[in-house]
């Protein structure tokens, strides 16, 4: 029996789906969560932000790291509107997240009450549910029925606003929680399609993605890999599920492997810009590749590419289902001689990125900032990208050791969800270091909540690749037109001095030869430190796919 008000009702639900942190911005909409949060018998631990779209992102990051539904609370009307970046950025990855929303009171609904807005039509595009609780009585059926839909495959985000009156008001309501939706087993049949198509393969490739580890199947699909001997690439947060050095993992044998691969086997991610669209092959006049898409449910499949197999359901029963499959008919070592080549071809870019990484240029190379950061790294690291060209380096050059350890903006590519990601990091990994690489235009969109660091004490490293320009923009623009406009930042900019007013600490570097130094000191800091690292602002990273 749920008793009290109907705030106290939303977080009893909430609590029961697995939520143990409250991302907000202060509003007098919701304090009755607030207030349901600090009454005894409440686990769920309140963090208040200095902008929403960093409670969006803490509750998103959250989600991330520990396969749990993130959960953040939004004042009415720009507190909803400041969080739909965040919101957007969970359905394009595929994130459990409940947005819960104030709205204006329903006794005074079309008079123009303050913040007054229908949120859901807004949300509607970008979550699996999004709909008003409009009476008390209705909050924790709404609010169960939202984290069952977020949790369930494939998931994402969800919406729930409640009036303010009503969310103050008091009700007693009987409700068991539901379960995620349960999700069938493979098709054998699929399963047997996918180990033929591989066996027939000379030169297959599997991609690892985020959902496989949001599926819980990381080992599934090491057993997978090691046990087919597939070459293996790793996007997201599949990155960490094979260790660095791994005789499999070809990550910087991408280009080859994808060209001239025969198959491509891709697992818990769309077949989007960031795989070429689903095409593979075709190089040197062979043809183009066939491939298998594997998902979690049937709409994640992709439609515009002629698939060779399919299959869905529990990544990690799919992929041990395909193994069986394939061990049965396979002939054991047919890859031996691909996969050496993919690992001879890693070994030389990994010798050829040394160079780059131990860089003495001045100006400094982005690239140098990354020798000496994996020098100081843990295996169980949390390192979070937020910025464009120099967090494109870090993709290049900073492997996982550990899977769960890797946050990027995913395929919706949003700036600003830095601070709020790695204050979700320090929380769900209190021992591990938490690393925050910017970009200095994406530390622009949320370094005021630095303040939000320091006042939960929440000890953080952030490293900004400061090269006085919107670098993705500005090389792209100069290629197109000879000139770039409306790309350039400042290079003298302290971002660290802004961190020192906030409450924290940190330094400049202009010197190759003091940035080791100087990461030193901000692991051994002990509050939230920004080395701000000038760099060439001509140096691009050479990407092969705009996006388009």
């Amino acid at each position: 029996m749920l008793t009290g008000h109907a705030g106290r009702h939303a977080l009893a639900i909430a609590e029961a789906h697995g939520v143990d942190t409250l991302w907000t911005l202060s509003g007098a909409h919701v304090f009755p969560l607030y207030d349901a949060a600090v009454q005894a018998g409440s686990r769920t631990r309140i963090v208040d932000v200095r902008h929403e779209q960093s409670a969006v992102f803490g509750a998103e990051a959250t989600a991330k790291l520990t396969r749990n539904p993130g959960l953040a609370v939004l004042t009415a009307g720009p507190g909803v509107t400041n969080g739909i970046s965040g919101v957007a950025q969970a359905h394009f990855s595929g994130v459990p997240l409940l947005a819960l929303g104030g709205r204006a009171p329903a006794f005074r609904w079309g008079t123009g009450a303050l913040q007054e807005l229908d949120h859901p039509p807004l949300l509607d595009p970008v979550t699996k549910f999004a709909a008003t609780a409009h009476t008390a009585a209705e909050v924790a059926g709404t609010v169960d029925r939202a984290l069952a839909a977020a949790r369930s495959a494939h998931r994402g985000p969800v919406f729930v606003d409640v009036p303010m009156d009503e969310l103050y008001s008091h009700a007693d309501v009987t409700l068991s929680p539901t379960a995620p939706q349960a999700r069938p087993a493979p098709d054998p049949a699929d399963a047997t399609a996918i180990a033929t198509v591989l066996a027939e393969a000379e030169r297959p490739v599997v991609v690892i993605g985020s959902d496989v580890w949001m599926d819980g199947a990381e080992q599934a699909a090491r057993r997978f890999v090691e046990q087919t001997q597939v070459p293996a690439v790793a996007n997201g947060m599949g990155r960490g599920i094979l260790p660095p050095g791994h005789p499999l993992l070809v990550n910087r044998a991408r280009s080859t492997a994808f060209k001239q691969a025969d198959l491509v086997i891709v697992v818990g991610t769309p077949l989007d810009f960031r795989l070429g669209f689903g095409s593979f092959g075709g190089a040197d006049g062979a043809a183009a590749a066939r491939v298998v898409h594997v998902a979690d449910s049937p709409g994640q499949l992709a439609a515009h590419v002629d698939l060779a197999a399919r299959a869905t359901g529990e990544l990690g029963l799919v992929l041990d289902t395909v193994l069986e499959e394939f061990q049965a008919v396979a002939r054991p070592g047919r890859y031996t001689a691909w996969a050496d080549r993919l690992r001879d071809e890693a070994r030389v870019a990994v010798d050829r990125g040394n160079a780059l990484l131990t860089s003495d240029a001045d100006p400094i190379h982005p690239a140098r900032v990354y020798g000496e950061l994996n020098r100081l790294l843990d295996d169980d690291a949390v390192v979070i990208g937020d910025g464009g060209d120099f967090v494109s380096w870090a993709g290049k050059f900073v492997e996982p050791a550990r899977p769960g350890c890797w946050l990027d903006p995913g395929p919706y590519g949003c700036l600003g969800a830095g601070a709020g990601a790695a204050a979700a990091a320090r929380l769900a990994r209190p021992s591990s270091q938490v690393v925050l690489l910017y970009g200095d235009g994406a530390a622009g969109m949320s370094l005021m909540d630095v303040d939000t660091l320091v006042r939960h004490q929440l000890p953080v490293v952030m490293v900004v690749g400061n090269n006085g320009a919107w670098g993705l923009e500005k090389h792209p623009m100069r290629m197109l037109y000879g000139y770039d406009v409306a790309a350039d930042l400042r290079l003298t900019t302290g971002y660290d001095t802004v961190v020192e007013a906030l409450g924290g600490a940190g330094e400049t570097v202009r010197a190759p030869s003091d940035i080791g130094p100087a990461l030193k000191r901000a692991f051994d800091a002990g509050v939230p430190y920004l080395v701000n690292v000038e760099c060439d602002p001509e140096i691009a990273y050479p990407r092969s796919t705009t996006g388009i």
